[in-house]
């Protein structure tokens, strides 16, 4: 509950004067102020009795001009309707699941850092569309754009590398997410491309799907993951079982640079598992979703139960003051 005009609370200021009044004009020996007339219906009540009841004049009195003074500072119920008009993101998730993910250093592996990363993101991302897309040396579309980000993630844990046969096409995999948001009415379309090597396979070539994307307005994040120099990768030996070898990280910068940098996105290197989710926070920060707030108040007066409140308390003090005692204090 709030109040319109508060300030006529300073009103009350004037009760404690008209109480000292009241006091002082009952106790300067003006007995007569409690004396009541011989058709008054206490006549037969005792003295003390009937002395008490002087009291409740200026009660009731102070009462309804308290109750007054409430209702004029209107006491009102506000009643706040919030429409939000949310302009979300369509993002596409293009996840390399080529063998050399199996790469371990990120930890656990790149593939398995990339996963967790990027289920993160989709949990941070509330009012977006959300898709995830695979490739190696072939590409398909694991999840299209969809707000169910429950079911985005819970398919993004099904992702392994062997799921298409391996190599690393680039191209493709941007193609096939380009093709996913080609015809979205979103404002703003965003693919988030992540791989760890080099195109060496497919039909498409990397630059041209860059264009490509420029072309339908879509910006695209590249993302190079791995350490420079070399990296261990496991093998699984039959005799001796699972051992390590360093392999070479050769990652395309200059190709992913100038994707990002045509289509308005940026290039990201990430050579730890830390730096990979500093990397998609700083993607989440740079696309923010547009939320545009109307505020509806709607206000309901609620001075009518005080005024009326107010009405009776001075009709009461009226009769006491004149019916039952049969004479006025203040007259006094």
């Amino acid at each position: 509950m709030s109040w319109a005009n508060p300030e006529y609370f300073w009103l009350l200021a004037i009760l404690p004067f008209y109480i000292g009044y009241f006091v002082w004009k009952h106790f300067t020996g003006k007995r007569a102020s409690i004396a009541f007339s011989s058709t008054s219906v206490l006549d037969d009540l005792p003295g003390n009795y009937r002395a008490k009841l002087v009291w409740l004049t200026p009660l009731f009195y102070m009462g309804a001009f308290a109750l007054f003074v409430t209702a004029l500072a209107r006491p009102q119920l506000q009643n706040t309707t919030v429409e939000q008009y949310v302009e979300g993101i369509d993002i596409m998730m293009s996840i390399d699941i080529s063998t050399s993910m199996r790469a371990e250093d990120l930890e656990p592996n790149r593939l398995i850092a990339a996963k967790q990363i990027v289920a993160e993101f989709i949990q941070n991302r509330d009012n977006d569309r959300i898709g995830i897309g695979v490739f190696a040396r072939e590409s398909f579309t694991v999840v299209p754009p969809t707000i169910d980000h429950d079911l985005a993630i819970e398919m993004l844990e099904t992702i392994d590398m062997g799921m298409v046969r391996d190599g690393t096409a680039i191209g493709v995999g941007l193609a096939t997410s380009l093709n996913r948001l080609r015809d979205s009415e979103a404002e703003s379309r965003v693919v988030i491309l992540l791989t760890d090597g080099m195109n060496n396979a497919g039909e498409i070539d990397p630059l041209t799907a860059g264009e490509l994307a420029a072309s339908y307005g879509i910006k695209v994040y590249t993302m190079g993951v791995g350490s420079r120099g070399t990296a261990p990768y496991p093998v699984d030996d039959p005799v001796f079982g699972r051992r390590y070898q360093n392999v070479s990280v050769d990652i395309d910068e200059e190709m992913l640079q100038e994707i990002a940098q045509m289509t308005g996105g940026r290039y990201f290197r990430a050579t730890t598992t830390e730096e990979l989710s500093e990397i998609y926070g700083e993607i989440d920060e740079l696309e923010t979703t547009e939320i545009e707030e109307i505020i509806y108040r709607d206000y309901e007066d609620l001075y009518a139960p005080w005024l009326f409140s107010g009405i009776i308390c001075l009709l009461f003090g009226f009769v006491n003051e004149r019916w039952i005692t049969g004479s006025s204090l203040l007259e006094r």
